[in-house]
């Protein structure tokens, strides 16, 4: 596999879209000239951390605009993870009884706002690197999908046209009508029901609550939790 050394003469999007078809697993590594350096974690061609050298937005944060969790709480757990050296996702898990769903997807969207961040990018020198240790907080169970990471990004070929601009909002992974069925809510619900059917089967698939789970079941339950995923970002997100 041969990547293109500058950022400039590609694109984020074809990137991503030529490690996933190879199936790689290493470090996609980009540097800005002023030193910047961002990593993409993947693991056979899917994403399971994004780096991001500079500000960006922080899981509580996330968790505070969308109102998952009272200040309060973001303020201690964060706290009780800096003073433990835990992942605050763990902590707010753990020992604050946030739902394990509720974090995960803030987690997702981190990374996909990261990812966003790095297409923005003019220019950088491009590596891919297999030796790299991945971030304790990776998604390794449970990487982002092609659909979460590649869909809507820009691409070399449309470099002028009105999608360079503006990119192309996400296919839906899950067609409406199917969405429905496989949150079992009826075509039309509102969004809290469509919230409460989701958190509802999330809790009873998610693989990492169900730790007796042999490797095969727990594959099932990550194919199965997928489809859930993909079922409520078709209908809510």
């Amino acid at each position: 596999m041969h990547l293109p050394g500058r950022l400039r003469s590609t694109t984020l999007g074809d990137l991503l879209g030529a490690l996933h078809r190879a199936r790689a697993s290493g470090t996609l590594e980009l540097v800005e000239d002023r030193g910047r350096t961002h990593r993409v974690h993947l693991a056979h061609g899917l994403v399971t951390a994004v780096e991001l050298d500079g500000a960006g937005l922080s899981l509580a944060e996330i968790l505070r605009r969308e109102r998952a969790a009272d200040e309060d709480v973001l303020r201690r757990s964060l706290l009780r993870a800096m003073s433990s050296r835990r992942l605050h996702g763990e902590v707010l898990v753990s020992e604050f009884r946030l739902s394990p769903t509720i974090v995960g997807e803030a987690l997702r969207r981190q990374i996909g706002a990261r990812l966003s961040a790095i297409d923005e990018l003019a220019d950088a020198r491009v590596a891919f690197r297999v030796a790299l240790r991945q971030p304790r907080w990776a998604l390794h169970s449970l990487p982002l999908g092609p659909r979460e990471f590649l869909y809507g990004r820009r691409r070399a070929r449309e470099r002028g046209s009105p999608k360079w601009e503006v990119a192309a909002p996400p296919a839906p992974a899950v067609a409406e009508p199917s969405a429905w069925g496989v949150l079992g809510v009826a075509p039309g619900a509102d969004v809290a029901e469509i919230k409460r059917a989701y958190r509802r089967l999330a809790r009873a698939v998610h693989p990492d609550l169900h730790p007796e789970a042999t490797d095969e079941q727990r594959r099932a339950l990550e194919a199965r939790f997928v489809v859930i995923n993909e079922a409520y970002r078709a209908l809510v997100a």
